[in-house]
């Protein structure tokens, strides 16, 4: 049995890089990492700001693997991660790494994403979880359906659901066209060349 010590020196050792982190997973999906999986110094700047206040909930929406969920609850022990994803295979694998790091503030959800109740979170993270209905070549596998049109109605949808959620909310984005972002939050700051970006959401 791991003790506590060992299993944060191992959490230490993965998170040292992006190779590194990769290796929790297997092969057939860490050829996807530099495509599809947030890099681990995003996941810190995106954590820390989802995470300023200790105790809440960060949703990310699309989760892939839970890279960023993973390496989130690793950098805020004191807030929760869940991510919601289509795929079931990608949520044994995520489910898998979170019990190999000893991680017990990760949860991982299969489904879509505008079935659940934003309220039950607080903050929120989207790597533009729907570009692969519009571009072939990026997408992971078949195993979903994909079209314009379901891209649209998904940006939609998200649009909506953050629209419902309290003054204050914030979100994270990264290579997002920010089309889902509703028009009562501001851009706080952007980085990475702009392709990382947060937001919160305002009065009026």
């Amino acid at each position: 049995m791991q003790t506590s010590t060992t299993l944060t020196d191992q959490r230490r050792e993965y998170l040292q890089s992006d190779q590194e982190f990769d290796l929790l997973f297997p092969r057939s999906m860490q050829r996807f990492s530099a495509r599809h999986w947030t890099p681990l110094n995003i996941a810190r700047l995106a954590s820390d700001y989802l995470t300023a206040v200790p105790g809440k909930k960060i949703l990310d929406i699309g989760s892939g693997i839970g890279k960023f969920c993973l390496a989130g609850a690793s950098y805020a022990p004191t807030c929760r991660f869940y991510g919601i994803e289509q795929r079931g295979y990608m949520i044994d694998y995520a489910q898998t790494a979170a019990e190999s790091l000893g991680l017990l503030n990760v949860s991982f959800l299969q489904g879509n994403f505008a079935h659940l109740d934003f309220r039950d979170f607080d903050h929120f993270y989207f790597f533009n979880s729907f570009y692969e209905h519009l571009e072939e070549e990026g997408r992971i596998d078949k195993k979903i359906t994909f079209s314009p049109d379901l891209y649209e109605q998904y940006v939609g949808q998200l649009r909506r659901l953050l629209n419902t959620m309290p003054v204050g909310t914030r979100i994270a984005t990264y290579h997002s066209s920010h089309e889902e972002i509703p028009l009562n939050y501001r851009l706080v700051d952007t980085l990475e060349s702009g392709n990382l970006n947060f937001w919160i959401k305002r009065e009026g």
